[in-house]
């Protein structure tokens, strides 16, 4: 029993091992191999003839891809052009290649898309192992097998018969895995057509470049410039994507090779809309429409900044310039509406942009039909091309606009010349008219002024002998006025100074404050004047109304300083006044009398009076000569 079991399970086993060689043989049979011939040139591999195996832990080794359970669970593409959906990961494709002996040709497997990061590719050699040959952008240009912007592999020669290619690939960015056999000979045609159509592309963009710029410098416009910005970051992106930049302008920067597509990106979806925002004048024709497209450039912007500095994965997701793309479309369509003619070929250009961008989305997301291999690849750059067309007709057909207004403004302005000559002469033969009927009017008219005047003359002889006496008796009556005046001044004074008077009347002489700082400066230096600090006799005026300041050392001594007056909180005026009360009541009047008379209060009225009395004390020997004006004594 033992011994049947043992041969039961070993039956199983070789039943289990034969099914899984059939199943493997099946798959491998279901594979579409291509087949190299002496007549082909030129083969792109599609749909089954390419098999997929997502590696979704990244830990399968090349033994393991040739392990027979491991090689079953490849897949038969299913699309024209298999994707890596899921980035970061890594993808094994699997081809296969018939070779005819009678081929003598040597031939090229190439990978179209230039943003891989990394391929490992294992080659069959003659002697039935493989050769593992790695590429992608994570290297230096300079270790690529051919000098060449996309990755190429030579098929060996030696090997007839059927071969097997296994390529090991992740990559950051969604990628085509559009993989070409070609013949060499077919490859140098190929390639020296691909650069030489990139120089029509990029040499096109100069040439727009400069000529918008010349247009720029010439009339001072910012469409021009934000055109040619626009322009060069188009140019930028595509050399980026098309692997140009990393050929020619960065071949050693690996790091930035795989981020560098998202400044140039920036650019165009900024510029895009500056140049959409001056070229359709938003500002002035939708100013709320002008606000969302500066709030988008913002957003744009913040969204770069964080996406470089803190995920710089989130730059791949490309589809956001869906936004700003859309926002200068809408604006275009929205200004044609209102008639703006040069929207025409803007919406036109952008147009055939929106189209291309949604075909690159609508591959990105899935819709695997739309993916025609080169075709699609390259339909984001025929878009820009006729974009960039329409954009120029766009532009001149503003200009042209421009032009026929200001034509039409000249030949309005040399109408409007033609009528304003004719009124002019109508109104110059009127006026001639005119003055001539006024001229006679007024000859007419001068003749009687003529006469007029004559009497005038008369009468005037007369006047003037009459003014004359009047001026004489005006002379006459000047003197007695100023005589008179003269006197009742003089008795006015005398009579306040030497009879008692109130206050009103002593007002008449000592008006106003200005009068009294006057008097007080005539009596404090009748003498002359003397720097009380230095002694020094030259002055000028100081800040103060009648203060003097000393020349020399600058000291500034007021009219009130070392008067009795000195401190006095009371108008001056009546501080005058009861000086002379007191003077003229020879000190005998009462601190209550004075507050009564003065309207000051009686503490106030008391100081002063026992400070005028002790002032009277000491001067009595001067006071008994002195005349009506005596209480001024009292005051310096």
């Amino acid at each position: 029993m033992k011994r049947l079991g043992a041969h039961m399970g070993t039956a199983v086993l070789k039943l289990a091992v034969f099914a899984a060689t059939l199943l493997l043989a099946a798959r491998l049979q279901a594979q579409q191999a291509v087949a190299i011939t002496p007549q082909l040139e030129e083969h792109i591999f599609t749909f089954k003839e390419i098999e997929v195996l997502h590696d979704e832990t990244g830990m399968l080794q090349w033994q393991q891809i040739t392990a027979p359970a491991t090689s079953a669970r490849f897949k038969p593409n299913r699309a024209s052009t298999p994707q890596n959906t899921k980035l970061n990961e890594y993808y094994w494709y699997r081809i296969r290649i018939k070779r005819d002996s009678a081929v003598n040709k040597s031939f090229l497997l190439e990978f179209f898309d230039q943003t891989i990061d990394e391929i490992t590719a294992y080659m069959p050699t003659a002697a039935g192992g493989y050769d593992s040959i790695a590429l992608g952008d994570h290297q230096p240009f300079g270790k690529r097998l051919f000098r060449h912007k996309n990755f190429e592999l030579p098929v060996t020669n030696s090997h007839n018969g059927e071969a097997v290619y296994y390529f090991r690939i992740r990559s950051s960015q969604l990628a085509d895995i559009i993989v070409v056999l070609r013949s060499v000979n077919r490859f140098v045609g190929y390639a020296l057509d691909e650069y030489f159509s990139f120089g029509i592309f990029y040499g096109m963009i100069l040439i727009f470049s400069f000529y918008n710029l010349i247009m720029f410098i010439a009339v001072r416009q910012r469409q021009y410039l934000y055109y040619v910005l626009y322009i060069l970051s188009v140019g930028l992106y595509e050399m980026s994507t098309d692997g140009i930049a990393f050929q020619y302008l960065w071949p050693h920067a690996i790091h930035w090779n795989e981020y560098a597509f998202a400044v140039p990106l920036l650019c165009i979806s900024v510029f895009t809309l500056l140049f959409t925002r001056k070229l359709l004048h938003v500002r002035t024709k939708f100013p709320l429409l002008s606000t969302c497209i500066e709030i988008v450039i913002v957003a744009r912007i913040s969204f770069f900044v964080i996406c470089w500095f803190f995920h710089p994965q989130w730059l791949n997701y490309k589809f956001i310039e869906f936004i700003p793309l859309a926002l200068a479309y809408f604006t275009g369509v929205y200004m044609l509406a209102k008639g703006y003619r040069p929207a025409r070929f803007f919406v036109l250009g952008y147009s055939f942009l929106l189209i291309g961008f949604l075909l690159k989305f609508f591959i990105m997301l899935g819709y695997s039909w739309l993916n025609f291999g080169a075709v699609s690849y390259y339909s984001l750059g025929f878009c820009f091309i006729t974009e960039m067309f329409f954009l120029s007709f766009a532009i001149g057909d503003k200009v042209r606009l421009l032009k026929k207004k200001r034509e039409r403004a000249r030949q309005e302005m040399i109408r409007q010349m033609t009528v304003n000559a004719r009124l002019k002469d109508n109104l110059n033969r009127k006026l001639e008219q005119q003055v001539r009927e006024r001229t006679k009017e007024l000859l007419e008219k001068t003749a009687l002024i003529e006469q007029q005047n004559k009497e005038l003359a008369e009468v005037n002889d007369l006047l003037l002998e009459q003014a004359e006496e009047i001026s004489r008796m005006n002379a006459l009556l000047e003197q007695d006025n100023t005589q008179l005046r003269s006197n009742v001044e003089k008795v006015t004074q005398a009579r306040a100074l030497s009879a008692p008077v109130n206050f009103e009347e002593f007002s008449s002489i000592y008006p106003d404050a200005e009068s009294c700082f006057r008097f007080l400066a005539g009596l404090k230096w009748k003498e002359g004047y003397a720097c009380r600090k230095c002694g020094n006799t030259q002055h000028f005026p100081g800040h103060q109304p009648f203060s003097r300041r000393c020349s020399k050392c600058g000291y500034e001594e007021s009219v009130l300083a070392n008067t009795i007056f000195q401190n006095s909180r009371i108008p001056i005026n009546k501080a005058f006044y009861m000086v002379f009360l007191i003077y003229s009541a020879k000190g005998k009047i009462s601190s209550h009398k004075l507050s009564g008379i003065l309207g000051i209060r009686q503490s106030t009225c008391w100081t002063y009076l026992n400070k005028v009395r002790a002032l009277m004390e000491e001067r009595k020997k001067e006071l008994r000569q002195a005349d009506e004006h005596g209480w001024s004594k009292l005051v310096c």
